[in-house]
């Protein structure tokens, strides 16, 4: 399981919100690093002995020692159908989300308390939840970051799981820091990357505040009850 450092060193990538690029060597690629994560990047440059991914609007910056693989994918279509909703998402009951909320922390390699904790302060648990800046579901992924994902965002376990999926590549980013992994969910990482930590925007910080204290309130519910049927069994 993916552990979190409260105490974290620097970050490992650099995230630059754009850069003056090269022209792409490849239309879509797969990146695969040492580690065994990959993802989807729109093109990539080496400058230097640093790659240069493109990933939407954003880029991300590796150094060459830590790319263990890139490989060419299909062109997707010019213009792709449009994903519409003519049907009425399913009704899912409160215990199948949290059932969805503990099967995708588990597939990321994360804690379900600290999951379920980003999701009940993002959505108050609703995937019917719309943001004024337009993020959507439970975990609020806003469309772009759904794309890049690969996740239909009104789908509650794919927009769960994408949310878990994003937090664990955050987290991976930042050295197991929560806090700057939160950062990152809430403002963007090209925010994080600005001001060389947590952005100064109350919003922000008032965020993941809030964040960590639901998260540390479930776990302490979670150690009292095991407690209580220890005690119990005795």
């Amino acid at each position: 399981m993916l552990k979190m450092n409260l105490l974290s060193s620097a970050p490992m990538f650099a995230i630059m919100a754009a850069v003056a690029l090269a022209p792409p060597l490849f239309a879509r690629e797969s990146v695969c690093l040492n580690t065994g994560f990959c993802m989807t990047a729109d093109s990539h440059t080496l400058e230097g002995a640093l790659y240069v991914l493109r990933i939407g609007a954003g880029t991300l910056q590796f150094p060459a020692s830590q790319i263990a693989e890139i490989t060419a994918l299909p062109d997707l279509p010019k213009n792709p159908p449009a994903i519409t909703h003519t049907k009425q998402p399913p009704v899912y009951s409160a215990a199948a989300f949290e059932d969805m909320l503990v099967q995708a922390a588990i597939q990321q390699g994360l804690e379900p308390e600290f999951v379920r904790s980003v999701a009940r302060i993002e959505s108050n648990l609703r995937q019917d939840a719309v943001s004024n800046k337009g993020a959507i579901g439970l975990m609020q992924l806003m469309p772009d970051t759904a794309a890049v994902l690969g996740v239909d965002a009104h789908d509650a376990a794919a927009n769960i799981l994408g949310g878990a999926r994003f937090l664990r590549e955050l987290l991976l980013k930042y050295n197991g820091d929560p806090a700057l992994a939160l950062a990152a969910y809430n403002a963007g990482p090209g925010a994080v990357q600005k001001y060389n930590g947590v952005p100064p925007y109350l919003e922000t910080r008032k965020y993941i505040i809030r964040v960590l204290q639901e998260y540390k309130m479930l776990l302490d519910t979670k150690a009292k009850l095991s407690l209580n049927k220890t005690i119990a069994t005795n």
